[in-house]
């Protein structure tokens, strides 16, 4: 497994053509600048995130069709949904825009007052949603009627004291919007029938939404958003614990059963004096293939946030041993391309002849991932997490690290002068020039004269490593091959 992760990302192979009268330097030289244009300039920077945006929250209780509407006002199948209740548990935003208005929609776990363990949790964290919105969405299935725990969150709402708007939900015709129109008995004005299944009086419903938002949200609006980590690991690591100690208060739904959370929750974290955006993700499976479900879905949001993300916390469980799952997860964070830091999580659980036993195991499975920082925490008791902010910062400053064309290239032919690449069939690839075109992850052209073996290549990115750094991200080596020439 070590070995397989320890190979370089699949390589991006192409060719060049040499112009005549000119040496193989300055040849390869005008073909990086045709591609690249000016390999020395600087990066953009990421794009700021407006948090000022008005909040509406999907309220309801369990299986009304809560995610349901949610997929339909953005468009697309985000939110995990299944003919079961209880799917969605912990409050998940997501961008929405309807007739040039931009605003958050949040959606939540199924709300029950009466909820005991895991489902008074998930009620919890519905009312917290419904606290910080700008405009609820009481959601009720018109196919029932309203019940006493749809009265019940009426009395909630109202001492919430927030806007809120009643949508009669699953009115998959005109016969049941009479069953619609006795949702008035509830108090919260004229309710809007709609078929979040079918999409009927969405687009009504959207209209009342955006009509009723005020210009600005409760927000604050940022000039430059918050750097992106995604908190990564096998079921039951301890994610959802350590975001919640980040937090300082329940933010996800924590229960000993492993695959508690389903839908990636993100949250606004203050570190130090800078803040971040941390996402708690669902625990990546072994067999994610043979997945079904809630949890198949579970693993589509979680590559999505990783992808997302500028940087990915992979959490270990130090108490146990290292698994083949755990070096899997930090194999995918390396094809990814976002920087990487390593939590050995469960510390207060560790006794000294663990620790011996966890640096063996580290050093065997882990031996390809030495530039990553790694940190050694307990989300539980709040053991050393503070320092997981210089860890990030060290990991993003490697992943956005950049060398100038001219040192890159004095460089390489100092080493290639002391270690050229093996003959291989009687001819010796050389390099005639590199360039380093983009960063994050920090990525390398070199433009050869014929194909680098896999060897070659780790040994030029373990040198990059001893001479310039780039801890905690990885490093892409692509090859532009010299196009051979036609007969005259």
């Amino acid at each position: 497994m070590a070995d397989e992760i320890d190979d370089l990302a699949e390589q991006d192979v192409a060719t060049y053509d040499v112009v005549d009268g000119l040496d193989d330097f300055a040849a390869a030289q005008l073909a990086a600048e045709a591609e690249f244009g000016d390999m020395d300039a600087d990066q953009p920077s990421s794009e700021a995130l407006d948090l000022s945006r008005p909040v509406v929250a999907i309220i309801g209780r369990p299986n009304v069709g809560k995610s349901t509407l949610v997929n339909r006002i953005i468009g697309r199948r985000e939110a995990v949904v299944e003919d079961i209740p209880g799917v969605t548990r912990d409050r998940v935003r997501y961008e929405a825009q309807w007739n040039g208005r931009d605003f958050w929609i949040v959606d939540t776990g199924g709300w029950d007052q009466r909820g005991k363990g895991l489902a008074a949790q998930v009620s919890q964290q519905a009312e917290r949603a419904a606290e910080e919105a700008d405009l609820v969405v009481l959601v009720v299935d018109t196919t029932v009627g309203a019940t006493d725990a749809d009265v019940e969150a009426v009395r909630m709402l109202r001492k919430s004291g927030v806007d809120t708007l009643l949508v009669a939900n699953k009115v998959d015709s005109a016969l049941l919007e009479i069953e619609a129109a006795a949702l008035w008995s509830m108090g919260l004005g004229e309710p809007v029938p709609v078929s979040a299944l079918h999409g009927r009086g969405t687009g009504d419903l959207l209209d009342v939404i955006v009509n009723r938002l005020p210009d600005e949200g409760k927000g604050v609006a940022k000039l430059d958003g918050p750097r992106r980590v995604a908190l990564l690991g096998r079921p039951n690591v301890g994610k959802s614990s350590l975001l919640n100690r980040l937090a300082g208060g329940t933010r996800s739904v924590v229960d000993s059963v492993a695959g508690t959370t389903v839908d990636p929750v993100d949250e606004l974290i203050t570190l130090g004096d800078k803040e971040w955006r941390f996402v708690d993700t669902a625990g990546i499976r072994r067999r994610v293939n043979t997945a079904s479900g809630p949890e198949w879905y579970a693993s589509l949001r979680t590559h999505t946030a990783m992808e997302r993300a500028e940087v990915c916390v992979v959490l270990i469980d130090a108490s146990e041993p290292l698994s083949d799952q755990d070096v899997r997860i930090v194999g995918m964070v390396i094809e990814s391309g976002r920087a990487l830091v390593l939590a050995m999580n469960k510390w207060d659980l560790v006794d000294d002849y663990r620790r011996e036993e966890l640096d063996r195991e580290y050093d065997r499975d882990l031996a390809h991932v030495q530039w990553a920082p790694r940190v050694n925490i307990s989300g539980k008791t709040g053991r050393h997490i503070d320092r997981l902010s210089p860890a990030l910062e060290t990991a993003l400053e490697g992943w956005e690290q950049r060398i100038s064309t001219g040192r890159l290239n004095q460089f390489l032919n100092e080493i290639v002068a002391a270690h050229p690449h093996p003959v291989r069939g009687g001819k010796q690839p050389r390099i005639m020039f590199a360039t380093q075109p983009v960063t994050a992850p920090p990525t390398f052209v070199l433009f050869t004269s014929g194909f680098l073996e896999t060897n070659y290549r780790r040994f030029i990115e373990r040198r990059l490593r001893e001479t310039f750094g780039f801890v905690g991200s990885p490093i892409r080596i692509e090859m532009r091959i010299r196009a051979k020439r036609g007969r005259r």
